[in-house]
């Protein structure tokens, strides 16, 4: 009896997402609130780049499933759980800014890249930051959670600079720190900075400088051990890249006006992601 009852809640255990969905079940997708332009809110709704491309997803999960009606239902998530939330089953999906390393991949797979960035500072224009070495005593913020602000902290050390760091619940209010003149300057994605600049009032208030302090290559996450949920997220990222639709999607919010403001980043694709993109995996280095 006891052995019956193990494998029924091993088998439970073991019910993968395709099989949920196609019992009647919702798709699950994590987001977050001020990742722009990947993710973020707007009137109440999550938008963005990634936020697309899920939607892409959930599409052909629709398909393969046979449910035309799957309900997705949205989880807004933060830098300090985003990856909690995909392990524990909450979320399916993340569709965000989160960076694919090896420490992750022990707790959720990635699909491939969408973005491949790196981290660098943001401060006020009006002060004299150039670089990380114009950083030493001060007072500097990142988003808890991240690669950015493991990278600061070992530079930190590394080089003593003596840095008093602390670590914001999110980028919204890490970007507030600097707005506030409460922090010197802000370590994060350089998209991200110039996504958080380009919605605040006065985007000519800030400056992103200094040479990439990481390179960051941003995917997907979902479930461990998936396998079927994660070759058809495969296959079909496969997809929108070789036959370029991921382009138009990229230029729609790298390269026109995007909410709130209506403002474009003007950041078009770079070598490093047009050159991933020819040969596309989930397993990187980092």
């Amino acid at each position: 009896m006891c052995l019956g009852m193990l494998a029924c809640g091993l088998s439970a255990n073991a019910e993968g997402v395709l099989d949920r969905v196609a019992k009647g079940g919702a798709l699950v997708i994590a987001h977050r609130d001020a990742s722009i332009p990947f993710s973020y809110v707007v009137d109440g709704k999550p938008v963005g780049y990634a936020m697309d491309l899920c939607l892409r997803l959930a599409d052909q999960v629709r398909k393969v499933t046979g449910m035309p009606n799957m309900e997705v239902k949205y989880l807004q998530v933060t830098s300090a759980n985003r990856v909690e939330m995909v392990k524990s089953g909450k979320a399916d999906l993340e569709c965000g800014s989160t960076t694919n390393n090896a420490a992750r991949r022990r707790d959720v797979d990635f699909t491939f890249a969408h973005f491949i960035t790196g981290a660098r500072i943001l401060v006020k224009s009006t002060g004299k930051v150039e670089r990380v070495e114009d950083l030493e005593k001060k007072k500097v913020v990142s988003t808890k959670g991240t690669t950015p602000l493991a990278a600061v902290e070992q530079m930190n050390r590394a080089r003593y600079l003596q840095m008093n760091i602390v670590a914001a619940p999110d980028h919204g209010a890490a970007f507030d720190m600097v707005q506030k003149g409460e922090a010197d300057a802000f370590v994060m994605d350089d998209v991200l900075l110039a996504g958080l600049a380009s919605s605040s009032a006065d985007p000519k208030e800030f400056k992103i400088v200094g040479r990439f302090l990481t390179t960051e290559p941003l995917a997907i996450m979902l479930p461990k051990g998936d396998a079927a949920f994660k070759s058809l997220v495969d296959a079909e990222m496969r997809r929108l890249i070789s036959s370029g639709e991921i382009n138009k999607i990229y230029d729609k919010w790298f390269s026109k006006p995007i909410p709130p403001k209506q403002r474009t980043l003007n950041l078009p694709a770079s070598y490093l992601l047009k050159d991933f993109w020819k040969y596309p995996t989930d397993q990187l280095p980092g």
